[in-house]
């Protein structure tokens, strides 16, 4: 058990038989009454939020998640197979599982797969990735000062907006968490 005084970011509980993550958090002494705190919860599992107010002192359980190193080897018709680092046991994962994060994964990516009590959660991706693009327009020559995008398909099927000059074979170093463009690599 652990306190609602005692929440820090990325702290997990266990809540309505569901497990949740704490995004944020804010402690309240309002003048008059029982202070409380009001939290942001993201579901591991479905990846929504919900914003929660606790009595100050209430005690919650917390839920304690492992986080197992697999590799990601291919998919297939049922799901994505991955591979323990440690036992080389295999495993599939459903695309419902993994939600968006399936989109960055490549062929022997290593990735930390969430479980709790046995069961898979999900996935927690690298935050940056390295993909190579593999179609894109060509570029306008002289067309750089207004910051203009385009539209480039990465090796991994995704689109994302890149600037102007970049071309097709170029690697570019993808935020996993917003899917922006944020350099080359």
């Amino acid at each position: 058990m652990i306190s609602v005084n005692d929440f820090k970011t990325g702290v997990t509980i266990e809540m309505e038989g569901q497990v949740f993550q704490v995004m944020d958090f804010q402690h309240v002494k309002p003048g008059k009454g029982a202070a409380f705190v009001r939290a942001k919860l993201r579901n591991v599992k479905t990846g929504s939020t919900v914003e929660k107010t606790f009595r100050a002192g209430e005690k919650v359980t917390r839920a304690h998640l492992e986080k197992r190193e697999m590799q990601f080897l291919y998919k297939d018709t049922e799901g994505y197979i991955f591979m323990d680092n440690e036992s080389y046991d295999q495993i599939s994962i459903s695309q419902d599982t993994l939600g968006d994060g399936s989109k960055w994964l490549l062929e022997n990516m290593i990735i930390e797969v969430l479980m709790f009590q046995g069961n898979i959660l999900g996935i927690e991706l690298p935050n940056f990735v390295e993909l190579t693009v593999v179609e894109t327009e060509p570029g306008v020559k002289g067309d750089t000062a207004t910051g203009a995008t385009k539209l480039a398909r990465l090796e991994t099927g995704v689109s994302v907006h890149v600037p102007l000059f970049i071309n097709e074979g170029d690697r570019l170093r993808i935020d996993t968490r917003t899917g922006q463009y944020m350099e080359r690599a």
